[in-house]
């Protein structure tokens, strides 16, 4: 069998540039060298070199996180290049990173999430007001973004300013939600059309980490991260189902995996992620692994769903 010719991006230009150099490395092993020659492209320097060599290239890899990677852009290039790539296209990845967007949608299809207001740059800031119409933990987060950069959880009237201009340091948009105090989960879906939920899994971060942020993202030790989550059969079906309404409403293509937050029998969507960690103990890899495909294996089904959805090519 003829090897595919796949172009491995990575790196980048946003905040999660090293999150994503790691991600990059740990899939160029996890690759098949059987079945793909293998091109590796840091989109931060190397983006002429993948525009060059595009005829060539059969199927790309996006492991880039945030902006400039996530958001539809480079989607946008491949598909100029006429090259397919795994996951979402170019609505659904532009979507799925604004947080705004994104919840008026998960809004219209009927998917619970927390109560939110916006604020940008240059409007007056009345914590008073923001605390009268959504209470009491606030999270403040950039609208546009991942990895948890820039959020903050507000317990104070006085601290909600501080917090609001922590999160314009890295966008003009931001959005004050309700916290709600329950328990983590994720989602994983995998398909273009026919969709499978993974199994969920349940985070605990540890006592020195009030939410999932960056450090207990990235850092070893930092969360304990149990699948499948420990929730009953109903709530679990609930969520996955949850999860797979999101993926469509969002116009997610690939796979995507979904965060949210069960509190007794209610459980409220957070945000939707269409490129989510791809190190090997990321969490849709977990996931996947618990579903019965390994590292290597999730990346050939996503290879295999990214060329079912591009079958022309160039």
């Amino acid at each position: 069998m003829k090897k595919l010719t796949l172009a491995l991006l990575y790196g980048g230009i946003s905040s999660e540039r090293e999150v994503s150099l790691n991600s990059g490395n740990q899939v160029f092993d996890a690759l098949d060298k059987e079945k793909y020659e293998v091109l590796r492209y840091d989109t931060k320097t190397d983006l002429a070199k993948l525009v060059a060599d595009s005829k060539r290239i059969d199927v790309a890899l996006i492991i880039l996180h945030g902006l400039y990677g996530e958001d539809g852009t480079v989607q946008g290039l491949l598909d100029l290049l006429g090259i397919p790539y795994q996951g979402s296209k170019v609505l659904g990845s532009a979507i799925a990173m604004n947080k705004l967007i994104s919840k008026q949608l998960y809004e219209h299809t009927g998917i619970p999430t927390p109560p939110f207001v916006i604020t940008r740059q240059g409007d007056s800031i009345d914590p008073k007001n923001y605390v009268q119409q959504l209470g009491l933990p606030l999270v403040i987060k950039p609208v546009e973004g991942g990895s948890s950069v820039g959020m903050t959880i507000v317990k104070s009237e006085e601290s909600l300013k501080g917090a609001v201009d922590i999160a314009f340091e890295h966008d003009q948009t931001v959005m004050l939600e309700a916290y709600i105090d329950g328990i983590e989960i994720t989602g994983g879906v995998i398909g273009n059309y026919d969709l499978q939920a993974l199994p969920l899994i349940e985070i605990i971060p540890n006592k020195d980490h009030e939410f999932f942020d960056y450090e207990a993202k990235y850092v070893a030790g930092v969360s304990q991260e149990i699948c499948p989550a420990r929730i009953d059969a109903e709530l679990t079906e609930k969520a996955q189902t949850l999860a797979k309404t999101a993926h469509r409403a969002l116009a997610c293509k690939g796979y995507s995996r979904t965060d949210m937050i069960l509190k007794g029998q209610d459980i409220y969507v957070l945000e939707t992620n269409t490129i989510p960690g791809m190190t090997a103990t990321s969490l849709l890899p977990q996931a996947a692994a618990a579903a019965g495909l390994n590292f290597s294996q999730l990346l050939d089904k996503l290879i295999e769903l990214s060329i079912a959805e591009h079958p022309a090519g160039k």
